[in-house]
């Protein structure tokens, strides 16, 4: 388990194994069945953040609440780069993008901080295989 006073980077690795559809901004999004990543920062709180994000039933606060608490999807794992900087996030995103070919399924999600960005979920429909976040300096936790 992590201190709660660290802070870091994560990525969430969630299964949508029954198609759904989410609403966001009066805007409506299907979600298909596959892999979505979602890279998230922590400046404080690490683990609690991730520990949140875990649970189905919660007030809906960010954007992955969305998907997190739908019964058709689950987190399978979850990857934290303790300490790591907040510029980092969109670095994580640009490199698992680009290295695995992920597609954005909805513009704006989850980056409302980062003007860079199109997104900070992505899509796949396999799997990917993330063992070589291992280099990074990564924990899996989950």
């Amino acid at each position: 388990m992590l201190k709660t006073t660290d802070n870091g980077i994560y990525l969430l690795e969630i299964y949508v194994f029954n198609k759904f559809s989410i609403k966001i901004s009066n805007n409506l999004y299907n979600l298909m069945i596959g892999y979505y990543y979602y890279v998230g920062s922590a400046q404080k709180n690490l683990q609690s953040r991730i520990d949140r994000h875990k649970k189905k039933i919660k007030k809906i606060h960010w954007h992955i609440d969305n998907i997190t608490t739908n019964i058709n999807s689950d987190i399978n794992n979850v990857f934290v780069f303790i300490n790591a900087k907040k510029d980092f996030e969109c670095e994580l995103r640009d490199l698992i993008e680009h290295k695995f070919n992920l597609t954005h399924p909805i513009k704006n999600f989850g980056n409302s901080d980062c003007n860079k960005c199109f997104s900070h979920l992505l899509y796949s429909k396999n799997k990917i295989d993330l063992r070589e976040l291992t280099m990074l300096n990564v924990q899996i936790i989950l």
